[in-house]
C-alpha cells in the first residue's frame, strides 16, 4: 500500500484528501494550519482538512510554519512514499520534499505555468480568462515551478466567483489526481518542464485591490473584479459618500452611455445603472452599504428616497 503525507488547509483541499483515503492509500499523517478564531465571537476552529482527517482517525500536524519545526521532524521520520499538497500554504524545505520516497507533489488551482502563487483563482477570473483549471506538478524549493505531471482545463462560466470555482476546481483536482497517483507510481509519468517565458504570478490579494475604479475600468472589468473578490473580501467602493460593498453586478450591452464614469445612468425601483470607463453602463444587483446588511438593489432604493437621479455622480475616486 502506497503511504502518503497529505498537506492542506481549506476546503478546497478536504475532498481531495477525502479521496485518497476513499481509494486506500495509507495517509500516515495530515499537515494543516493551526485552528483560527473564526467569526465575530472568535471562536477557534479547525480547517477542513483537519476535520477530515480527525473524522478518519488520522494523525494531525498543524505547525506554525513547518520548516525548522519539530513536526518536520516527524514527518520525516514516518517516511512516506509520497507527499501531497493541495493549498497549504507554506514553502516545504527540500529537506522534506526529499524525504518522501517517490516525489513529493502539489494539486495547484491554475493552468501552470500561468498564475503562480496563492491567489490563482482570483486572478483568472479578475482578468477575464475563459478557462483555468488543475495542474498536477512536482515540488521544488521555488513557488509552483515544478515539472508538470498532468493538467485539465475548465471553463468560467459569467456567473462563475471565485466560491464556485474553488468548488469545481477541488472536484477536478481530486479526479485527476486519482488518475495520475497511480501512473505516477508506476513511473509511467513523463514530467513536463513548465515554459519559463509563459510564467505569470498571483500573488495573495492585498486590500488595495478590492478597490473597484469606475473610472478606469470597465463595466465588464468591474464585474470580473467583484466576481473575482466573492465571497471575500469583496470588492468596494464610495458611494454616495460611504464605503459600499459590491456583491453581484451586470455589465450591459446598451451601447455608449453619455454619462461621465461613476454617474447614474438610469434609475427605476428595480434597478440602478452607473457609468464605468469607455462608455459602459453597469447594473447594480446586491450591494452592502457601510454598517448594515447584505441586500437587493430594490431593498437599497426603497430606502434611498429622491437620491440617484440620473446624471448624479454617485460613485466618486
Amino acid at each position: 500500500m502506497t503511504s502518503i503525507v497529505f498537506m492542506g488547509t481549506p476546503a478546497f483541499a478536504a475532498p481531495i484528501l477525502e479521496s485518497l483515503i476513499k481509494a486506500d492509500y495509507q495517509i500516515l499523517g495530515v499537515v494543516t494550519q493551526p485552528d483560527r478564531r473564526v467569526g465575530r465571537k472568535h471562536v477557534l476552529t479547525a480547517s477542513p482538512v483537519k476535520e477530515v482527517a480527525v473524522a478518519h482517525d488520522i494523525p494531525v500536524f498543524q505547525p506554525e510554519k513547518i520548516g525548522g519545526s519539530p513536526e518536520m521532524q516527524q514527518i520525516i521520520d514516518l517516511q512516506p512514499d509520497l507527499i501531497v499538497t493541495a493549498a497549504f500554504g507554506q514553502f516545504l524545505p527540500t529537506k522534506l520534499l526529499k524525504a518522501a520516497k517517490i516525489g513529493a507533489v502539489n494539486v495547484h488551482g491554475s493552468l501552470l505555468p500561468k498564475y503562480r502563487g496563492g491567489a490563482p483563482v482570483q486572478y483568472a477570473i479578475i482578468n477575464g480568462e475563459a478557462e483555468t483549471g488543475i495542474t498536477i506538478i512536482y515540488m521544488v524549493k521555488k513557488m509552483d515551478a515544478g515539472d508538470m505531471l498532468a493538467q485539465r482545463a475548465i471553463p468560467i462560466e459569467a456567473s462563475d466567483d471565485t466560491g464556485t470555482m474553488f468548488d469545481k476546481l477541488s472536484l477536478v483536482g481530486r479526479d485527476l489526481l486519482l488518475e495520475t497517483l497511480p501512473k505516477l507510481i508506476a513511473g509511467e509519468i513523463q514530467a513536463v518542464p513548465q515554459d519559463e517565458d509563459q510564467v505569470t504570478f498571483a500573488p495573495n490579494i492585498q486590500p488595495e485591490q478590492e478597490v473597484l475604479d469606475f473610472f478606469t475600468k470597465t463595466a465588464a472589468e468591474i464585474d470580473h473584479q467583484v466576481r473575482g473578490m466573492r465571497p471575500a473580501p469583496i470588492a468596494y467602493a464610495m458611494m454616495d459618500g460611504k464605503r459600499t460593498k459590491f456583491w453581484d453586478v451586470t455589465p450591459l450591452d446598451e451601447g455608449p452611455v453619455t454619462q461621465e464614469p461613476g454617474q447614474v445612468v438610469r434609475k427605476t425601483k428595480h434597478e440602478l445603472v452607473i457609468a464605468a470607463a469607455d462608455h459602459t453602463a453597469l447594473a447594480i444587483n446586491q450591494l452592502q452599504p457601510a454598517g448594515k446588511p447584505k441586500m437587493t438593489i430594490t431593498d437599497f432604493l426603497n430606502g434611498a428616497a429622491d437620491k440617484f437621479a440620473t446624471g448624479e455622480q454617485v460613485i466618486r475616486k
